[in-house]
């Protein structure tokens, strides 16, 4: 499979921020994610399909429209990346990264505005980004997030997906964050 490379795929984040500081903000998140995803062992992985997942996960975030729900970001970056020909597999990095995995019946019970679909992870390259995008948020300021920092916030999703996380750091270990806060000038919280 052809996929785009880092210029390529620069530019299609320069084509569809709506502002160079929207720019700025995702694609320095994507950037990081990227680096992340370097830090964790994944040999089942495919190290050129986790750079392209990583660097174009939130494209979506430029399609949000004033006072959309932030969780429509990934089905959103999945309709770009389609209607620019890229392939389902890239397509899926967007729609598959929120939280530790939707089901169906997440989106149910909590009155998602999303298809009533399963959004998980389903290859070793789809969950090596989705684990390396929860240590990075794109808040204001934008900030690293500890283990603990987010065990604690998707805990509000119930027990589950507190163990859900669990199991990925059982699985990857801990990031290095303080090397990446000192490169990218960004907190860890």
């Amino acid at each position: 499979m052809d996929l785009p490379t880092d210029d390529e795929i620069r530019a299609l984040h320069e084509r569809f921020a709506p502002s160079p500081e929207a720019f700025d903000l995702v694609w320095t998140h994507c950037t990081i994610v990227r680096d992340l995803t370097a830090q964790f062992p994944a040999p089942e992985a495919d190290p050129d399909l986790v750079r392209a997942g990583a660097l174009l996960h939130d494209i979506g975030v430029y399609r949000l429209q004033p006072g959309e729900a932030y969780i429509r970001h990934g089905v959103l970056g999945h309709e770009l990346l389609r209607s620019v020909d890229l392939p389902e597999v890239l397509a899926r990095f967007c729609s598959h990264h929120t939280g530790v995995g939707l089901t169906r019946d997440d989106v149910l019970a909590q009155s998602l505005p999303l298809p009533p679909e399963d959004y998980l992870d389903e290859t070793p390259s789809e969950t090596l980004v989705m684990y390396a995008d929860k240590f990075h948020s794109k808040s204001t300021p934008p900030r690293f997030v500890t283990i603990e920092s987010y065990t604690r916030s998707v805990g509000r999703f119930g027990p589950r997906k507190a163990e859900r996380f669990a199991e990925l750091v059982a699985r990857y270990g801990e990031p290095d964050l303080e090397s990446l806060a000192r490169r990218y000038g960004h907190d860890v919280h």
